[in-house]
C-alpha cells in the first residue's frame, strides 16, 4: 500500500497550529508530510499564508517524518535560493526532504512587481531554474543568462544527500514535458481516467519507473451536510481550471470568482463524506493507480478531529 501522508495548508491555518496539527497527524499514524507554499490565501475566509521555509525548519526539527513542499522558483524566488534553502534543510535533515517544482500562480508571484509571462514562457522558465538548482545542489558554480540569471553562484553547505527534485502537473502536456528532468511527480486527484492520462504522459516522458504521488483533498465531519459546508467555505475558490486559476492576481478577486459556485459543485474537486469506508475505498482506487504516495489535505480549517477519525480508521484499514 502507498506511504499516506498528511497536507499542510498554510492558507488556512497559522504556523503555529499548524505545527501542533502535524505533530498530531505523526501520532495518529500518518507515514509523511506534504507543504504548500504561497504568498496569498485563495479567498480572504482561508485567511493565513505562513512562511513555508521556515515552516519546514521547526517541522523537519520536531517530527521524523519525511516532509515535500511545492515551490516555483524562478519569480518570487530565485533559483540559486531555492538551491540554498534546500540545501540547507536537507544537510540538516538527511533523506526527508523533497520539493515539487512548477510554474507558480499569478495569486503569488504578483508581488514582485514583474509582468506574469505567458505559460510557455513560464514553462521554459522553470526549466532553467530546474538546471540552476540541480547544479548548485551538486557543488558547482553556475553562471547563467536566460530567463533567470545566475553570476557566479555556489552554495559552501551541502547536504550529502540532495533532495528529490519532483515536478507538479495536473494535465498530461504538463506531466510529459516534466518526465524529461524529474525524478518524480506529485498531482492532485482528478476523475481516474484523467488521472491515467496524466500519469502515462509523464512515463511516456520519461518518467517511466519513477515515483508518483498524489494530493487529495478531502472533506470529513461526522455529519455529511456538515462536510460539505465546510468544503463549500473554505474551498469554493479552489474549483476553477486552468488557465483561470493560475491568472487570478488576489484574494479578494478569487472571492468574486467564487460567488456563484454552488455547494453541489464541490463534489467534483473535494472527496466529501462522513462514512471513513467511503475514504477507505477512494484512497484504495487512487493506490490502484500506481500512487505509491497519498498526501489527503482535510480542507477544512480544524484538523483534529479528522486526523483522529482517519487515524482510527482509514489509515488502519488501508494498511490490512
Amino acid at each position: 500500500m502507498p506511504v499516506v501522508g498528511w497536507h499542510a495548508s498554510h492558507e488556512q491555518i497559522p504556523p503555529s497550529r499548524l505545527l501542533t496539527d502535524l505533530r498530531h497527524a505523526e501520532s495518529a499514524g500518518f507515514e509523511a508530510a506534504w507543504s504548500s507554499d504561497h504568498f496569498s490565501p485563495w479567498s480572504e475566509r482561508q485567511g493565513e499564508s505562513g512562511f513555508a521555509l521556515s515552516w519546514l525548519g521547526a517541522a523537519l526539527a520536531t517530527t521524523s517524518l519525511p516532509i515535500g513542499f511545492v515551490n516555483a522558483p524562478g519569480q518570487r524566488y530565485h533559483p540559486a535560493i531555492v538551491a540554498q534553502g534546500l540545501g540547507t534543510l536537507a544537510e540538516m535533515f538527511p533523506g526527508r526532504l523533497s520539493v515539487a517544482l512548477g510554474t507558480g500562480e499569478f495569486s503569488n508571484e504578483h508581488i514582485t512587481g514583474d509582468g506574469w509571462p505567458d505559460k510557455p514562457t513560464r514553462n521554459a522558465r522553470l526549466r532553467e531554474c530546474v538546471d540552476v538548482i540541480r547544479a548548485l545542489l551538486a557543488g558547482e558554480e553556475v553562471t547563467h543568462h536566460g530567463l533567470v540569471r545566475v553570476d557566479r553562484a555556489r552554495l559552501w553547505t551541502l547536504p550529502a544527500e540532495p533532495p528529490r527534485l519532483l515536478a507538479t502537473a495536473v494535465c498530461a502536456d504538463t506531466a510529459r514535458r516534466a518526465g524529461e528532468w524529474a525524478e518524480g511527480l506529485i498531482t492532485i486527484w482528478q476523475p481516474a481516467d484523467r488521472l491515467r492520462e496524466v500519469v502515462d504522459a509523464f512515463r511516456e516522458g520519461g518518467g517511466d519507473g519513477r515515483p508518483l504521488a498524489l494530493q487529495v483533498h478531502v472533506s470529513w465531519a461526522p455529519d455529511e451536510d456538515e462536510a460539505l459546508k465546510i468544503a463549500h467555505d473554505q474551498w469554493r475558490t479552489n474549483v476553477f481550471e486552468a488557465p483561470l486559476c493560475w491568472d487570478i492576481a488576489t484574494a479578494e478577486e478569487f472571492d468574486l470568482a467564487a460567488k456563484h459556485v454552488r455547494p453541489e459543485d464541490m463534489r467534483g474537486n473535494v472527496l466529501i463524506g462522513s462514512e471513513p469506508a467511503r475514504f477507505v475505498e477512494w484512497l484504495g482506487e487512487a493506490a490502484d493507480l500506481g500512487f505509491g504516495e497519498i498526501y489527503v489535505h482535510h480542507v477544512g480549517k480544524e484538523q483534529r478531529p479528522f486526523l483522529d477519525c482517519f487515524g482510527e480508521h482509514v489509515l488502519p484499514e488501508l494498511r490490512s
